[in-house]
């Protein structure tokens, strides 16, 4: 069953600047903020893998796929870095399913679904919910990667919306949840302390 699934590629590039210190690092349940991501897309997905800089520290047995650009371009930097690494280390996977480093209630069912309505294998599945897409929660095919690298080169192209707006694209909208503690999106992410204690209680009270 694992041969069919997406490879997975967690990005963590971002700085980190509003919340004040290294997300992946942060205490979130049981162990860390990386840790919770990675257990809940691991059942999703073949394999496993952190992007981010050279210089980011992840714990020992967790795989790095470091970026090819150098500066810190975003994600999409990372995409493309996931694209060339999945060529070379499983040149069997047609598709890399990629996450952010901290959104740490994402669906269950993410790549099941997405995987579902990608109507063609050059198509990217992107999630949606309220009325928002979120790109960085992506199914991308291992075909785009020449594409986006030459994208990538001139150093106005950066944001997401503009490269998806050159392919085929599909979305797939979740919806909100409603708990005891009050709405959530499901692709909420934490950018500052008081998100992170959000989610925190969150934790607490979910399933």
């Amino acid at each position: 069953m694992t041969n069919l699934l997406p490879n997975g590629l967690i990005l963590a590039g971002g700085k980190s600047s509003r919340m004040g210190s290294d997300k992946i690092s942060l205490p979130f349940g049981a162990d860390t903020l990386l840790t919770h991501i990675r257990a809940r897309l691991a059942p999703q997905v073949s394999e496993v893998a952190v992007n981010g800089p050279l210089s980011l520290q992840l714990p020992k047995g967790v795989r790095h796929v470091p970026d090819t650009l150098p500066g810190q371009p975003g994600p999409l930097a990372g995409v493309l870095a996931g694209l060339r690494d999945l060529s070379s280390h499983r040149p069997d996977k047609a598709h890399l399913l990629t996450v952010p480093s901290d959104a740490p209630f994402f669906p269950e069912d993410l790549v099941r679904l997405l995987m579902s309505a990608a109507p063609g294998p050059e198509t990217v599945a992107i999630a949606a919910s309220g009325g928002r897409v979120h790109p960085v929660f992506g199914l991308w095919p291992v075909s785009l990667a020449n594409d986006l690298e030459n994208w990538l080169r001139n150093s106005e192209n950066r944001r997401m919306s503009d490269y998806l707006g050159r392919h085929q694209v599909v979305t797939v909208e979740w919806g909100i949840i409603s708990t005891t503690a009050g709405l959530l999106d499901p692709f909420m992410n934490l950018n500052t302390p008081e998100d992170l204690e959000k989610a925190r209680r969150l934790l607490e009270i979910l399933p």
